[in-house]
């Protein structure tokens, strides 16, 4: 008898059929890869699972039980625990406090501080992890907030662990010790859906995969029965004869010059420069600096020191607009806290830092923006209902897409991408690949940052890498270099 049982699950939105007749079995112990292109269904279906969503049709069975998902509170009292990308944590409040909030320890109608802090510290160490449980959550990395994440499920005694993309913003090291949790979480029986985009990972952690397309399921199998290439085509429906578009790169002279930057001591004494028609990749762990380079370059962040000069020119950038004004754009690492306004339509989003070619007067010529933002919208494949809809309804890829748009609709001359395919479909990342290629076949200059290190050797002409704030070391062939030789200069 499967753990879960989801059978002929349908869900509609206006003007949008998310899920047609889906199908999901899961077996306990089992990790369950649950893939495809964003826009999939995938989001939905895990909605409807943790009850955020009602589905239009469609039923579900826990142990061959027959249940109703009608709240995340009901779905949390069957045993399932949501895990998302962006954490459900209360920053400000100790770990312990996350792992028990909303069903606190009580004595005499106070809280017994001393036993949740003892099943606080049982809790993390039954999954690998020894720290204080007293320490605010805010102070903790990004990996140990995860394990509180993990610790509250457990508390909740979970039996079945949906981890959507739990791999985004950890280090190698931390994605190894997210995949011990895993293993040791399947010995107790609990069933795991894993969603992700990371196909190595997927190789290395999932027992079986199901691939979602167009809101149904296209198939599964399990994964010693899939290539590499056999996926991908399930994925997006169709061949993709190489994960990374070729191109011949033609270089030409230096146009983005940087001399000396240094902030603190996140950023100490860093020089390079990225050529025309040059994708110059910025790698290294996380936390070497990579971000805050990225940063200073765009007038976020005020520089201690440095010169930065844009086709022989200096430029004194005090702000982002300084930065859009002289030609550069930033795509940012976070889409949705830095990237866009998400409470604002799409449109709106594409035409903010465009707003002085659209606007005469002082107002908005709204007809020039529509009609420009639906040439980039066919042109890249963004799928929406309509200009209208709210940034915070789309799909990652697509809220990325939106975010690249905007730039390529300024005309920058230089562009940096940081973490552009983080949480974002093969097929997504393929054409946000193909796009860097044509920008930089038009002489600009492109700067990219990824943690993703086949994608830094894919995409990427030349590598720096970076390591506690500094360059440690160039790569100058980047299709000749290895990822042995990037994690030596990451760690030296």
């Amino acid at each position: 008898m499967p753990l879960l049982q989801m059978i002929g699950i349908e869900k509609s939105f206006p003007g949008v059929r998310a899920l047609t007749g889906v199908n999901l079995t899961l077996a306990a112990g089992e990790v369950l890869a649950l893939v495809g292109e964003n826009g999939a269904g995938k989001s939905t279906l895990m909605k409807v699972l943790g009850g955020a969503v009602e589905p239009d049709a469609g039923g579900i069975r826990i142990n061959g039980d027959e249940v109703r998902i009608e709240s995340p509170l009901g779905a949390r009292r069957l045993g399932i625990a949501m895990i998302y990308q962006e954490f459900n944590l209360v920053p400000a409040l100790s770990a312990r406090e996350n792992i028990f909030l909303g069903q606190e320890t009580t004595r005499g109608g106070f809280i017994a501080h001393d036993e949740e802090r003892r099943r606080a510290t049982e809790l993390l160490a039954r999954i690998g992890l020894d720290f204080d449980p007293e320490i605010p959550c805010r102070r903790l990395s990004v990996a140990q907030q995860q394990g509180v994440e993990i610790a509250k499920a457990l508390s909740l005694n979970a039996r079945i662990l949906v981890l959507d993309e739990p791999s985004a913003a950890l280090t190698t090291r931390e994605v190894e010790r997210l995949f011990a949790i895993i293993r040791q979480l399947q010995t107790h029986g609990l069933g795991i859906i894993y969603i992700g985009h990371r196909l190595e990972e997927i190789f290395e952690i999932a027992d079986r995969v199901m691939v979602m397309r167009d809101g149904a399921n296209v198939g599964e199998r399990a994964i010693a029965n899939f290539t590499r290439a056999q996926l991908i085509e399930m994925m997006v429906g169709r061949e993709l004869k190489d994960e990374f578009p070729k191109r011949t790169a033609t270089i030409g002279e230096p146009r983005l010059v940087v001399k000396g930057l240094r902030r603190g001591s996140a950023v100490r004494d860093v020089s390079f420069m990225v050529h025309r028609g040059e994708i110059v990749a910025l790698a290294g762990l996380v936390g070497a600096g990579r971000t805050e380079v990225a940063r200073l370059l765009f007038g976020a962040d005020a520089r201690d020191a440095g010169e930065i000069k844009l086709d022989g020119r200096s430029l004194e950038l005090r702000s982002p607009r300084d930065a859009i004004a002289a030609g550069i754009g930033l795509l940012t690492e976070d889409r949705k806290q830095q990237g866009l306004v998400l409470a604002h339509s799409v449109r709106e989003n594409f035409g903010l830092p465009n707003l002085d070619r659209l606007s005469r007067g002082g107002f908005l010529r709204l007809a020039n923006e529509r009609e420009e933002f639906a040439r980039y919208t066919s042109a890249m494949r963004i799928k929406i209902s309509d200009g209208e809809q709210r940034a915070r309804n789309l799909s990652g890829g697509n809220q990325q897409k939106v975010v690249i748009a905007k730039w390529l609709a300024r005309n920058c001359e230089v562009l940096i991408f940081d973490e552009p395919t983080r949480g974002v479909d093969v097929g997504a990342k393929y054409e946000i690949y193909v796009l860097m290629n044509e920008l930089a076949a038009q002489g600009k200059a492109i700067l990219t940052i990824s943690s993703d290190l086949p994608e830094v050797l894919g995409v990427a002409d030349r590598i720096l890498v970076m390591h506690e704030g500094r360059v440690t070391g160039e790569l100058a062939n980047a299709r000749a270099a290895t990822q042995e030789q990037i994690m030596e200069l990451a760690v030296a």
